[in-house]
């Protein structure tokens, strides 16, 4: 397919001061200008806008050139394979000159720059990534993109097998963007040279593989979708051992109808983890950070102490020994896991607790045990620790006055 669809964008983005600007500075001297990809796309699809790409005629060094004249700042992100970004206020705008890839192996590709829309169009990835647009808001759709945009169809553009071979990241990013974007059965020509391609996806740093999977995990249908790469022994290869789906399908329908929200450490650990190690395992696998790896071991070190009939008690020293944000996450995962009938009330109940129940602070510490007469060192903690057993067995009433009149019957005890 080839030409332009006759249809017109509107939206803010498009009318943008600086994005005009860049625009205007590069469609000169017979060269042009387009933005391309994900901002077109997600318009279509009615999602929101982050960032935008422009692609265009000129080469490179015209761009720098061209930019450098207009007062923007140009950065030669990736030079060598064509792409400029360019800092207009405080905002990025990546700039690439149409290219065709001549050898490719990942991101290792030599390219060739041109002037052919079409060329640069079919070596992208998808359909739906490979639409343009002009400064009016002119969609050019060189692949069929516009329609399986609008029909929700991720699909690769022309051979699969091609397209994967270039860079095995697109299997994953294949069924991320299904996951993000995708609406009915995933593209069976897609998937099938996803499973051919499979082994090739052992080529991929570990960085690169876990950068997708941390978005997939998190998509709307990610618990389908990695249903989908289980059955494909797709799963597998990625996280290194057996996953689970059903586990994140669970999570992530109670998060939609609970005042909760589905976060990286709480995906990965539904999707591939049921003990601390786990966690461990695939936070190193996936490269994941080690503020989500902190979050699924603590998460993972309660859940498996928690149930829908544990009672307040347990629950509330349950909720204390950690702290709200590590609590219903782990009741979530714990819920998630249970395939009990007919305790939704009890879990609804207990993932409440950290609202209702303001976590009371221990009203004595280890200074005043010393201003008591007890020596620094050990002995400090061991008391205190007695001191905070009690204070927790009388349902965290007692005060400070209290709990230092248990602590001298303890040290008076101790004397005799």
């Amino acid at each position: 397919m080839s030409g332009f669809m006759a249809t017109r964008l509107k939206a803010g983005w498009l009318v943008d001061d600086k994005l005009q600007g860049v625009l205007a500075a590069l469609n000169v001297e017979g060269d042009e200008a387009r933005i391309v990809g994900g901002a077109i796309r997600n318009t279509l699809l009615g999602v929101p806008v982050s960032d935008i790409d422009i692609a265009t005629t000129a080469r490179p060094e015209t761009v720098v050139e061209r930019a450098e004249a207009a007062g923007f700042r140009a950065i030669p992100t990736g030079i060598e394979h064509g792409t400029v970004t360019l800092v207009v206020a405080h905002t990025p705008f990546e700039v690439t000159t149409l290219r065709e890839d001549i050898e490719t192996f990942g991101r290792k590709a030599t390219v060739r720059f041109g002037r052919d829309w079409e060329a640069d169009a079919r070596r992208r990835d998808f359909t739906m990534n490979a639409l343009y647009a002009g400064a009016d808001g002119t969609v050019y759709d060189l692949v069929g993109g516009r329609a399986d945009c609008l029909s929700r169809k991720v699909r690769f553009i022309g051979d699969a097998d091609a397209r994967i071979h270039e860079d095995y990241l697109r299997i994953l990013r294949f069924f991320r963007f299904h996951a993000s974007y995708g609406d009915g059965p995933i593209d069976r020509e897609g998937l099938l040279a996803a499973v051919r391609g499979r082994s090739g996806l052992r080529h991929l740093s570990a960085e690169r593989i876990g950068q997708e999977m941390r978005r997939l995990a998190m998509a709307p249908g990610g618990a389908a979708t990695t249903r989908i790469m289980a059955d494909s022994g797709i799963l597998q290869i990625v996280l290194g051992g057996i996953g689970s789906p059903e586990t994140l399908g669970r999570l992530t329908a109670l998060a939609a109808n609970l005042p909760a929200s589905l976060d990286a450490a709480l995906a990965h650990a539904a999707l591939s983890a049921r003990i601390p190690e786990d966690a461990e395992r695939v936070a190193e696998r996936l490269r994941l950070s080690n503020e989500v790896r902190r979050r699924m071991v603590k998460v993972l070190r309660l859940a498996p102490g928690l149930s829908a009939d544990m009672g307040e008690a347990a629950a509330r020293l349950a909720l204390y020994r950690s702290d709200a944000e590590t609590f219903r996450g782990a009741v979530l995962l714990a819920w998630a896991w249970s395939d009990a009938a007919g305790d939704d009330a009890g879990w609804r109940d207990l993932f409440g607790l950290a609202g209702r129940w303001p976590v009371p602070r221990f009203p004595v510490s280890g200074r005043d045990l010393v201003a008591l007469g007890i020596p620094s060192g050990p002995a400090v903690g061991e008391l205190l620790a007695r001191v905070e057993d009690w204070w927790i067995g009388e349902g965290f009433s007692p005060g400070r006055d209290a709990a230092l009149d248990y602590a001298r019957s303890l040290i008076a005890d101790e004397v005799e």
